[in-house]
């Protein structure tokens, strides 16, 4: 899932477009964006005019339109069975949905037989690539053992010793989803502290329960001060009751978490985050926000759950715990570790699991553990996301990041890299991004550009612009960030040809 939630009043502009790409079916080539034309005669004017931003968005989104014709038919018709034409709301884009016919490696491949190396992942699932060996195997032993007992098996035992040895916590449960895992999260906070209140970043995305649809995607005027967000529910149908037991607060500010605490003093029950923002890009904490805000909620007697969906073995072998250092009472697991089945994972601290394993809080779902999502999490824990993989992808993202460094450099661009383990994004903004607000001020358009060039150059990311980012599975070589790094160049050479200039707020 794409983790954020488009406004309703979000601009067209603003959502970016699928764009198909071919490489075995080249279209005729149009006049790059931003080059100009040559006089054929003396008597002709000078060069033609530079294109604009919206000039070679349009002139992408229609390139993106003649490439896929069996996506456009299949997307109408769809809509006679299918609520908007698709399975999932993230999927509507502009200018029309993307319809896939299978995945292959690094690769995947439309209905109309485009082939593209595959960095949205699934939004972020796909770590393993697309049929894996590893995977393959195990869920085809499985299927041919059983797919459904709802008791445990030996293989939910071997994924919770793996989980326990990488993410530092050493008691686990299984759900089927990000939004059950966070859900159960939540709930496991309030049941154990007997506190209502939960304290929530704004802009961060932790799946459709009623709890954390909040405060989600604002609209700038529902936000309220920077020092006091409001908490504006994220969806229709979400009550207000609800929406009210949420506390808003920035990220990377402790100042707001502390005054949040003292004011409903033995009242929060605990907060939820992403210890690597990201629904916006990427937004790494400042050094210290994480210990410091642990060190924080404990002082006032309430827990701090790490909502780890995005960042589970992505961010590297240890997620985000890696990366920071800090472990919290509790980390929500799912996309990534299940090898491209549905699959999640709640782990605790001995005290916390204890009112699980008690009974205090019952944890249930007739698929929890289920057999044929163990046997893919465990290929994917010992076979797949091992030290020599996480190896190759660090070499694959320097290769990306320095590339696309250069690109912006070269073009004069007001724009950065921002990359933690496999995951990388282009921000187009000049100062780093510190918390949702400053995403905000960043014009997307550049984005949805972006994304253009790089579908129809054979790419496929995902399709929200700034918000999403890319993801190198193990699968990945060197050929297919080539073809990444040769459409960022493309596109910054042609947004530096349009004339177009990146101020400070995009």
């Amino acid at each position: 899932m794409a983790h954020r939630q488009a406004s309703s009043t979000e601009s067209a502009s603003q959502k970016p477009s699928r764009t198909a790409a071919a490489p075995q079916r080249p279209p005729t080539t149009p006049a790059r964006p931003g080059r100009p034309v040559t006089p054929r005669s003396a008597s002709r004017p000078g060069p033609a005019p530079r294109p604009s931003l919206a000039g070679i968005i349009s002139e992408q989104e229609a390139i993106f339109i003649r490439r896929q014709p069996e996506s456009a038919r299949l997307a109408g018709t769809a809509k006679s069975a299918l609520a908007g034409g698709v399975t999932s709301s993230w999927q509507i884009a502009r200018p029309q949905p993307v319809w896939l016919s299978h995945g292959s490696g690094s690769k995947l491949y439309d209905v109309d037989g485009n082939e593209y190396v595959d960095m949205h992942g699934g939004y972020g699932v796909s770590l393993a690539g697309h049929a894996h060996p590893a995977i393959v195997e195990a869920v085809r032993r499985q299927v041919a053992s059983g797919t459904h007992f709802a008791q445990p098996t030996t293989d939910a035992l071997a994924v919770a010793t793996q989980l326990t040895e990488r993410f530092e916590l050493p008691l686990w449960r299984f759900a089927n989803s990000g939004t059950e895992a966070t859900m159960d999260a939540v709930h496991l906070m309030r049941a154990i502290t007997g506190r209502d209140l939960i304290i929530k970043v704004e802009g961060c995305y932790h799946g459709h329960h009623d709890s954390v649809q909040v405060s989600v995607y604002p609209e700038p005027e529902e936000m309220g001060p920077a020092q006091c967000p409001a908490s504006a529910p994220s969806s229709t149908g979400i009550p207000k009751a609800l929406t009210d037991l949420t506390l808003i607060v920035g990220f990377n500010d402790l100042a707001t978490v502390d005054r949040v605490l003292t004011e409903h003093k033995d009242q929060v029950a605990g907060m939820i985050l992403e210890p690597i923002m990201m629904n916006a890009g990427i937004i790494p904490p400042e050094p210290g926000y994480l210990a410091s805000l642990k060190e924080l909620l404990h002082r006032h007697g309430a827990l701090l759950t790490f909502d780890e969906v995005k960042t589970g073995l992505t961010a590297g072998p240890r997620g985000a715990v890696g990366v920071t250092g800090v472990t919290p009472d509790i980390i929500c697991l799912a996309k990534a570790i299940g090898g491209g089945l549905s699959v999640a994972a709640i782990g605790g601290t001995a005290q916390v699991m204890k009112h699980v394993a008690d009974g205090e809080y019952e944890m249930v779902g007739t698929f929890n553990g289920n057999p044929l999502a163990m046997a893919a999490t465990r290929a994917m824990l010992y076979e797949v996301a091992t030290p020599q993989a996480y190896q190759r992808i660090e070499q694959l993202r320097r290769l990306a990041v320095t590339a696309a460094e250069q690109a912006i450099a070269a073009n004069g661009l007001t724009a950065n890299v921002v990359s933690v383990g496999a995951k990388g994004c282009i921000v187009f903004t000049a100062g780093p991004v510190k918390n949702f607000r400053d995403f905000l001020g960043i014009n997307g358009e550049y984005s949805h550009a972006h994304w253009l060039y790089q579908h129809n150059g054979g790419v496929f990311l995902p399709p929200w612009g700034k918000a999403e980012q890319w993801l190198i599975s193990v699968q990945h070589d060197s050929a297919d960030i080539d073809r990444f790094n040769s459409n960022v160049a493309r596109f910054a050479a042609s947004i530096a040809g349009a004339g177009e200039v990146l101020d400070s707020a995009g």
